[in-house]
């Protein structure tokens, strides 16, 4: 397992616990990068060789994959692999396991594949076998709308980070003109742009997606988005079992045609409205 997505999975939540509420209304449509290779026009898979996948996931992670208020297992993911599935025409299943079981539980055949956010890194390839990545968490600057308190000399080039992240180091090596100020989290970071206690903030751009749901009259995205595999990570893929070829391929094509049909976007907008490509 990373340190980045079990960091992203808590983070995620504390925000939520602070009141940003998980969002599930679709947005306008928006032009989103492809991450999937829509030059890979493979599209032929044996069938008979999968049969049906089944999916494992979590339900701890929202949006990506949760319970809901009547405990039914819904988000980002479910409806992800719902769609691929019905795209290539393969029945599927989906099973809910503990976060730090899911390795195991693939390994052993307890299920085919697994969407919740597993990292890409020299531990985890060793024992699974990844999907193309179709989604990447790139960092953002934030700040204040035309027509809000506009920056004073004190704090121009000042921004807000929070203290210890990818995000901070990314900006330090690459933003050597701007003075980091930092915060023990996003949302303290954020509300220091609300605030003109700084110019603007540099942060997880999924992240802050959702604190500008909820503040939508105060900021917005400025600049970017900045996307680093050696900072931010590889981005979402689908775990495969080792060696399981014929899984991979045809989750892939299924990939491929999402983006290719829309679908893909359609999904990202339901429950990611602010845009953190964008």
């Amino acid at each position: 397992m990373s340190d980045f997505f079990r960091r992203l999975r808590t983070l995620v939540a504390s925000m939520l616990l602070v009141g940003l509420s998980v969002p599930t209304i679709a947005a306008s449509a928006q032009t989103l990068p492809n991450h999937v290779d829509l030059d890979a026009h493979e599209d032929v898979f044996d069938a008979s060789q999968i049969g049906a996948i089944r999916f494992l996931t979590t339900a701890d992670f929202p949006p990506l994959n949760f319970r809901n208020g009547q405990g039914e297992l819904v988000g980002f993911h479910i409806e992800l692999a719902e769609a691929l599935c019905a795209e290539i025409r393969i029945k599927c299943t989906m099973q809910s396991w503990p976060w730090e079981q899911l390795p195991t539980a693939l390994e052993s055949s307890q299920g085919d594949a697994v969407i919740a956010a597993i990292a890409v890194g020299p531990d985890t390839v060793e024992k699974m076998d990844f999907s193309q990545s179709y989604l990447k968490f790139p960092a953002r600057f934030v700040a204040r709308q035309e027509g809000q308190l506009r920056s004073s000399d004190e704090i121009k080039n000042k921004v807000a980070v929070r203290e210890g992240s990818a995000q901070a180091a990314f900006l330090a090596q690459h933003f050597n003109n701007l003075e980091p100020v930092p915060f023990d989290n996003e949302v303290e970071a954020l509300e220091a742009v609300k605030f003109a206690d700084v110019d603007r903030a540099f942060v997880d751009g999924m992240r802050a997606s959702f604190w500008l749901n909820e503040n939508p009259d105060c900021c917005a995205f400025d600049d970017g988005p900045y996307f680093s595999n050696d900072y931010f990570g590889a981005g979402l893929t689908i775990a495969v079992q080792k060696g399981d070829d014929a899984t991979r391929r045809a989750v892939n094509i299924g990939l491929r045609r999402l983006q290719e049909n829309g679908k893909f976007t359609e999904l990202y907008l339901k429950w990611f409205p602010v845009n953190f490509y964008d």
